[in-house]
C-alpha cells in the first residue's frame, strides 16, 4: 500500500509529518485528512490561524496528492455551530 504524509501549513511554517500512513489509495488520504482537521478544530476551536492551515498529503515521493485547507472542513461540521453562542 502507498505511505501518505500529511503535512500541515499554517502560513510560512510547514509542519511534516515524519512517519506518514499506509492507505490504499488518494480518496482514502482525502478522508483521513478531513477527519484530522475535523477532530483538531473541534478540539482547538475554530482560530485565525488554524483557519487560514492547510493539510499537503504527499506520497513517498515527496509529491503533493492533495491540499486540503482547514476552512473547508470548518463548514462541513453539521454538529457544530458557526457561532460559539
Amino acid at each position: 500500500m502507498p505511505r501518505y504524509f500529511f503535512n500541515t501549513r499554517i502560513g510560512e511554517e510547514l509542519i511534516e509529518d515524519p512517519e506518514g500512513e499506509e492507505l490504499r489509495n488518494p480518496d482514502r488520504a482525502w478522508e483521513v485528512a478531513r477527519a484530522m482537521i475535523r477532530e483538531l478544530l473541534r478540539s482547538e476551536g475554530a482560530v485565525g490561524p488554524l483557519l487560514s492551515a492547510v493539510i499537503e498529503v504527499t506520497d513517498e515521493a515527496g509529491e503533493v496528492v492533495l491540499e486540503f485547507p482547514f476552512s473547508e472542513a470548518f463548514f462541513d461540521l453539521p454538529d457544530q455551530s458557526v457561532t460559539r453562542h
